[in-house]
C-alpha cells in the first residue's frame, strides 16, 4: 500500500477483443523398424506439410519447428519393436477465414500427420486495454469517492497510479452469426486490467 496516500483502492475493467490469429499446433510422426529409416520417414513427411501449409495460405516466417524426436518402442524390453521419430510444426494463421482450410490441408497430408490443438490471440489488444483501464480507473475512483464520504471528507487529488499484472486473455465463448457455419471459431477473449489508485483527502 502507498502511505503517502490517504485512500488506497483497487479497481479492476475489462473489455472484449475478437482473436484475429490462430496457432495450430501440428506436425508428423512416424513408425520404422530401423531409427534411420523413422528419422527419415519424418523428415520427409515435415517437409510434405509445410509445403502444404505454405500452400493453404501459411506464410514460410510462420512455421516454427517445436519438435524434433527419434526414439525405439518396446514390446517387451529390451526388445525394441520399432523406432518413433516425431517432428512438431506450429502455423500462424493470420487469416481467420482460412482456418477450416489449413486444417483440412494438414488432415490431407497422410497419415503421418497429426493435429494436436489450437489456440487464439489478439495481435493487437491495445484498443481493449485502453477501454478496461477507463473501466478500471472508474470503478476506483467511484470506490474512493465512497470511502472519502463515508470518512466525512472531501476527495481530494490522486497521488499515485500504477497498474497490476494480470492474467492474459481468455476465451469468452463462441462467437455467433457468419462463423456459426464454421467448425472452429475463436470466440472471444476478455482482457483485463487492474489498477491501484492514491487519493489525497480534499480540504
Amino acid at each position: 500500500m502507498d502511505i503517502t496516500a490517504d485512500i488506497t483502492v483497487i479497481g479492476e475493467g475489462a473489455a472484449d477483443a475478437v482473436p484475429d490469429v490462430m496457432r495450430l499446433h501440428t506436425g508428423v510422426e512416424v513408425r520404422r523398424q530401423s531409427a534411420a529409416e523413422a528419422f527419415a520417414g519424418a523428415r520427409a513427411a515435415a517437409a510434405r506439410l509445410a509445403e502444404a501449409l505454405r500452400g493453404a495460405g501459411v506464410a514460410a516466417h510462420d512455421l516454427r519447428t517445436t519438435e524434433l524426436s527419434l526414439g525405439p518402442e518396446y514390446e517387451a524390453y529390451p526388445k525394441v519393436s520399432a523406432y518413433r521419430a516425431a517432428q512438431g510444426v506450429e502455423a500462424v494463421v493470420r487469416d481467420l477465414a482460412r482456418a477450416d482450410h489449413v486444417i483440412d490441408t494438414v488432415a490431407g497430408v497422410g497419415e503421418e500427420a497429426r493435429l494436436n490443438g489450437i489456440a487464439f490471440e489478439v495481435s493487437d489488444p491495445d484498443a481493449a486495454l485502453a477501454t478496461a483501464r477507463d473501466e478500471a480507473f472508474r470503478q476506483a475512483a467511484a470506490k474512493a469517492g465512497q470511502y472519502a464520504g463515508l470518512a466525512g471528507r472531501p476527495l481530494g487529488r490522486v497521488v499515485s497510479v500504477s497498474e497490476e499484472s494480470g492474467a492474459p486473455p481468455r476465451p469468452m465463448g463462441r462467437t455467433m452469426a457468419a462463423e456459426a457455419q464454421d467448425s472452429v471459431s475463436p470466440g472471444r477473449q476478455a482482457v483485463h486490467v487492474t489498477v491501484r489508485v492514491g487519493y489525497d483527502f480534499g480540504d
